[in-house]
């Protein structure tokens, strides 16, 4: 089992990061030192994964022989081999890195913000689901309903290299709760996904270029409002890049996340105007409306999730919308 499936050169490669780890200086710089450490785990994993997978093979072929096998044990080695096969195709530069992933509504008030927050949902469950940590950095909220926008930082096994599949627009037909006549509607939100960087220490950011504002935090009410105006949101001049951040109480803690989000996008930016690198990688983000999205969720007059890319269909969008998207991540995965 060789090429991607080498074990031996992943052996090597544990050994190498190990080293690294364990430096004395190896947490001084911290962006660096998590991305390295979350690759570290990632190749422990798959190592144990693979000799999870032999052991179990082996212990297929012994039942074969005596004639003493079932069907759940052959269908366990076949899902341990399916997810080792769908890992392989995570060998893109930045795959191991944690992300960042925004939900932004398209045009259409109320219907779209509650769409942008019926696609958090989903995320969120799909990240619990499958064992990835995650913090809400920032978080706006629709005037009636749903959210303007949201900021998730991810961190735990590739997520970057599967989160990349949901970069584009998203659509959604229904009949909308908010229609008194109970008309079909059609409502869009964009998915972006940007990877935490290793490199963004030498994006020079020059004061003079940014605006600083500051706000107070949006809650539920009551006891969890925060009144002070800890909230933070730094607009980069140059650019007209936005970044915002409210969820820590102290407003020194939410510039430093915000402008280390910043950081990232500038760097993403500066990786795009080199070579299209990025671009490759994430695609491209399109208008949000009619014609642009990548995948379509239809709850009425049928029920079916069709991703435009892969031609994956599923007829089940409630499941779906629970979080059961991992299928779907997969088959774009499989167009690489």
């Amino acid at each position: 089992m060789g090429g991607l499936f080498d074990i031996d050169n992943k052996i090597l490669e544990k050994k190498r990061l190990e080293e690294i780890v364990n430096k004395p200086d190896f947490w001084n710089d911290l962006s660096l030192a998590n991305n390295t450490y979350q690759q570290y785990k990632n190749i422990i994993k798959e190592i144990t994964t693979y000799n999870d997978i032999v052991d179990s093979v082996s212990l297929l072929l012994e039942l074969i022989n005596i004639e003493d096998i079932n069907d759940d044990e052959i269908l366990k080695v076949k899902k341990q081999i399916e997810d080792l096969e769908i890992k392989t195709l995570l060998k893109g530069k930045y795959d191991s890195n944690n992300c960042y992933l925004e939900i932004h509504p398209g045009a259409g008030g109320t219907e779209s913000c509650d769409w942008a927050s019926m696609l958090l949902r989903m995320y969120e469950r799909f990240l619990t689901q499958n064992g990835y940590i995650y913090k809400v950095i920032d978080k706006q909220a629709g005037e009636e309903a749903g959210i303007k926008s949201v900021t998730l930082y991810i961190t735990g096994d590739n997520p970057y290299g599967y989160l990349k599949t949901e970069h584009g627009v998203h659509r959604l037909v229904r009949i909308s709760p908010f229609d008194a006549n109970k008309r079909r509607h059609t409502s869009f939100a964009s998915v972006n996904v940007t990877p935490e960087f290793s490199e963004t220490a030498n994006i020079e950011i020059r004061d003079e270029d940014l605006k600083i504002d500051v706000y107070h935090s949006s809650g539920a009410g009551g006891q969890s409002v925060n009144t002070s105006n800890s909230a933070v949101r730094i607009t980069h001049l140059p650019t007209k890049t936005v970044v915002t951040c409210q969820t820590e109480r102290s407003q020194l803690r939410n510039k430093e996340i915000a402008m280390e989000l910043l950081r990232n996008k500038l760097y993403q930016q500066l990786e795009e105007a080199k070579n299209n690198e990025i671009k490759n990688i994430t695609g491209d983000v399109s208008n949000i409306n009619f014609g642009s999205q990548i995948r379509s969720y239809i709850l009425e007059p049928y029920k079916l999730v069709k991703d435009h890319r892969s031609k994956y269909e599923d007829a089940d969008p409630l499941k779906v919308l629970d979080g059961d998207i991992l299928p779907l991540i997969k088959s774009v995965l499989n167009l690489k």
